[in-house]
């Protein structure tokens, strides 16, 4: 991968608040940035909680049922 792809990619990111940048000199640090991130995990993820989360509650009640029995 170029240095000019890289830096435009960088930028992209930048942009889109998932990079933070930090000039030091010369030197143009880049940093993830996780907040954005992790809300998009979230969003993501959140979807499938739900139902995986109701199945393991069907299985608590079923089994506590059970050993009630």
């Amino acid at each position: 991968m170029s240095r000019q792809a890289v830096t435009k990619h960088l930028a992209i990111l930048e942009d889109a608040n998932l990079v933070a940048s930090l000039r030091q000199g010369r030197e143009k640090r880049h940093f993830i940035n996780p907040v954005p991130i992790n809300q998009i995990a979230e969003r993501w993820i959140g979807k499938f909680d739900g139902a995986r989360l109701g199945a393991l509650s069907d299985l608590k009640q079923a089994l506590e049922n059970k050993s009630r029995k």
